[in-house]
């Protein structure tokens, strides 16, 4: 196979693995994918418009997601985001609450009720981003996960909208993730530009 067929090919599953995306609530009803993204988009206003931000959280790739989207939403979308992947607070926080609580502990201390927390983790297996997830719901804030590989991951039961990529691939999980996290912000900006 030559690189273009194989570019050509990769793109293609990666397409439908976008399309096949799998959305869920919190008590894991299926919700369609255009009512699921409108509701999620709806709740990154309400908490902008309410004085809250998005928070997103997630390791290596998903932290890389969480940074560059965090700042996308700020910058074209005009709403408060921000991630949570500073090394001091990530290593300090490790280092005095233990790796698996680092975002939970920060959570706890810097969100309010009126934020959503964006929660990726390809694997849906990360201890401290299922911590997180379960706190931010405890503290009373809208939670979106994002997760790919095995269905029955722990993360996709821990938000009200859960978003699942049938795929063992991280480059269609991680680009997957960016794609629908950049077509909810693109899809504001064509609807109600800021």
């Amino acid at each position: 196979m030559r690189m273009n067929e194989y570019l050509s090919a990769y793109t293609t599953v990666l397409q439908q693995k976008v399309d096949q995306a799998q959305y869920t609530d919190a008590a894991g009803q299926v919700i369609a994918s255009g009512d699921a993204l409108e509701h999620v988009l709806s709740a990154f206003r309400r908490a902008h418009e309410a004085g809250g931000r998005m928070l997103l959280i997630g390791n290596g790739g998903s932290a890389a997601i969480a940074s560059h989207q965090a700042f996308d939403y700020w910058k074209n979308g005009k709403m408060r985001a921000m991630s949570f992947n500073d090394s001091s607070l990530l290593t300090g926080g490790a280092n005095d609450f233990g790796y698996e609580h680092a975002f939970e502990e920060t959570l706890k201390m810097h969100a309010r009720k009126e934020d959503v927390l964006v929660a990726i983790s390809s694997s849906g297996q990360s201890k401290n981003i299922i911590n997180a997830a379960t706190a931010a719901r405890q503290m009373g804030l809208m939670v979106v996960t994002m997760s790919a590989f095995k269905s029955d991951n722990p993360l996709r039961s821990c938000g009200d909208v859960n978003v699942y990529l049938a795929t063992d691939i991280y480059g269609h999980a991680e680009l997957g993730h960016e794609t629908i996290l950049h077509t909810i912000l693109d899809f504001s900006l064509e609807i109600q530009p800021r």
